[in-house]
């Protein structure tokens, strides 16, 4: 999630947007970079790493430049995290036409950039970047010199950028700036946010109203495929195709702090509600034409895959919940044998690796030291190593012979939500294309399943919908010692990582064990009133699962436990057995901890949040683990 930043008006821009910029730090990003007009002239600078460099940058640019830099009137600015391209200078935005004179911002993912790029080289227009983004500097380039009957320079950028935006696929937030329209800003957006700060004399444009709330408290909310004009004394919106159109109106109500965490309480709370919109991006761009999966960076050839007889998935924390449902799915569209590691125990216990296996690493930073090492042993036996990582550029995904990035942009709060729910969608699509190269699958089978991820984005934002009472739950258990959690199949990792939520955000002390297991031992731990929550398969997916869970739940509500059930929409045979019921639509068996986690998450936010606690930095953990 960039952020992005335009201003137009009668101030110096540079500082505006600078400033805009640092209040979208919390973002996460890893390069940064401006666009000012001043002086009839477009002057860029842009850095790899934080603000702090760019400023550096700006010390030292020569004294002509710098004052143009310094007291141009419009102005865009942009941090970064990296997509297409890696953390470098060259990759940094703005990125620029050829003739210099258009600058580009974006914040997204363009699908079918690599068919524009090679339209675009055919004309003989050399890249300067391998980013996706500068492909639209090149397209509004060419926009612009084919609408020359249009009088009004503002205008008629708005107008390529239209043109622009009708030929683009995939999630986009774009800006625009060109020396042939000194006093105006173009933005347009596509599932990616944009909003219009509504000033006197001034207009902001920003992907998060944190952006410009020191400035104005009017904003207008940009809808779908939709292009706005600011100049320094209007606000023109229109759609992709031309005609007039109009934002949400709205005024913002929340401090600057609370405007970063988007008028949430806290950033987690934040996380979980852009979960949706994070699957979404993940799975974009994944079918090809042919119905094949795509990866980002794949170095191993099809025959390679195909020699594997063995995965191993190594992971830490959530993300080794993420590879206990990966197991699931890999082992049942592939009947590949698929064992699932802590990272932290890989290397010690001496696993027999050779050319014929394929480890997947998961990590959402990249950094994970306890995950480098394992990758680093896997490769010291030769094995293949395929990365699901979060943070372009990292080094587990650099070190690895195939990557997938989830997309799902930066989490700040520690506890994993949003980088859980995309670890997962990008397992899938993992074990889809496992399955296509081997030929376990064909085309139409793995786009079919493909078709029901892209269902469930929907499917969470209903749960996400429903989540009152269990915030009215967590506050009246709030007060318990204990909590426990059961499931069955996939419903097991998810109780793991109900229960590891709970001990990361609430410090209560909670488990979570396979159902089945609950007569071995775990069953001694129920007392009366003792919270319990059961998550509930599918009785239409896997019927002998589900009778067997409600046999569970009924065992433990024997023995006083206080049931909280998580079963999906027209399941009956539960109601008489639950304490508390939470619903979730129905979804495919294999898919179905996207939707049943996220309650869980709900639970532990507002358990720790009325337990007092600080719930996005959690006592004694870190966002990163970069040390063994």
């Amino acid at each position: 999630m960039c952020g992005i930043v335009g201003y137009v008006g009668g101030r110096p821009a540079l500082g505006i947007v600078l400033d805009g910029l640092r209040r979208l730090e919390y973002r996460g990003y890893d390069s940064a970079g401006v666009a000012v007009i001043g002086d009839g002239e477009l002057r860029t600078l842009k850095k790899a790493g934080k603000l702090g460099n760019l400023e550096k940058a700006l010390g030292e640019t020569a004294a002509g430049d710098t004052e143009a830099i310094r007291t141009g009137a419009t102005a865009i600015g942009h941090t970064r995290w990296a997509t297409h391209g890696g953390p470098t200078d060259r990759n940094a935005h703005p990125h620029l036409s050829a003739d210099g004179r258009v600058a580009v911002i974006h914040n997204g993912i363009i699908e079918n950039f690599a068919k524009l790029r090679a339209e675009i080289e055919a004309c003989g227009v050399e890249f300067a970047s391998d980013t996706d983004t500068e492909c639209v500097a090149h397209l509004l380039a060419a926009a612009w010199a084919d609408l020359d009957g249009e009088p009004d320079p503002g205008r008629r950028l708005a107008a390529a950028m239209r043109r622009t935006a009708s030929r683009l696929e995939g999630a986009f937030t774009l800006l625009a700036v060109s020396t042939d329209a000194p006093g105006a800003v173009v933005g347009a957006r596509r599932n990616s946010p944009l909003v219009v700060g509504r000033g006197a004399g001034e207009n902001y444009l920003a992907s998060d109203v944190a952006a410009f709330i020191e400035h104005t408290r009017d904003a207008v909310e940009l809808g779908q495929d939709q292009v706005v004009l600011i100049t320094p004394e209007a606000i023109e919106i229109t759609d992709f195709r031309g005609a007039e159109a109009a934002g949400k109106d709205f005024h913002i109500d929340w401090d600057a702090s609370a405007a970063e965490k988007g008028g949430y309480d806290y950033f987690m709370l934040k996380e979980i509600a852009e979960q949706p919109q994070a699957m979404a991006d993940t799975l974009r761009g994944r079918l090809g034409e042919t119905g094949e999966i795509l990866l980002d960076e794949v170095r191993l050839s099809d025959q390679d895959l195909r020699d594997v007889d063995k995965v191993f998935i190594v992971a830490c924390g959530t993300a080794y919940h993420a590879g206990l449902v990966a197991k699931y799915a890999i082992e049942h569209w592939t009947r590949v044998p698929c064992e699932v590691e802590l990272a932290s125990e890989f290397r010690y216990r001496d696993p027999v690796l050779d050319r014929s296996t394929l480890v997947v690493a998961i990590s959402q930073s990249g950094e994970t030291m306890d995950t480098l090492m394992a990758l680093r042993h896997a490769k010291e036996q030769k094995a293949r190593v395929l990365a699901i990582c979060n943070t372009n550029g990292s080094t587990i995904p650099r070190e690895s012979d195939a990557v997938l990035y989830t997309h799902g942009g930066p989490e700040v709060a520690v506890a994993s939500t949003k980088a859980f729910i995309t670890q997962l969608v990008a397992c899938y699509l993992v074990g889809l294309h496992l399955a296509q190269v081997r030929g376990i699958k064909y085309a139409d089978e793995v786009a079919a399943v493909v078709h029901q991820l892209r269902a469930t984005p929907a499917a969470v934002e209903t749960v996400l919908d429903r989540m009152e009472p269990v915030r009215e739950l967590a506050r009246d258990l709030a007060a318990s010692r204990t909590v426990l959690f059961i499931g069955r199949h996939v419903g097991y990792p998810v109780a793991l990582e109900g229960a590891l939520k709970l001990k990361e955000l609430a410090y209560m002390h909670a488990e979570g064990f396979a159902a089945g297991e609950l007569k071995h031992g775990p069953i001694a731990l129920i007392d009366q009133g003792c919270p319990v929550v059961c998550i509930v398969p599918s009785p239409a997916g896997r019927g002998v699962l589900h009778d067997k869970i409600v046999s569970n739940i009924q065992e433990v509500r024997a023995r006083g436990a206080r049931t909280i059930v998580i079963a999906e929409e027209g399941d009956a045979a539960v109601e008489r057995y639950a304490d508390h019921l939470i619903r979730v639509p129905r979804t495919p068996t294999l898919l179905a901890p996207l939707v049943t986690a996220v309650p869980l998450q709900v639970l532990a936010c507002e358990i720790a949040a009325a337990r007092g606690h600080d719930v996005d930095q959690p006592r004694n953990l870190a966002k990163s683990v970069t040390v063994e």
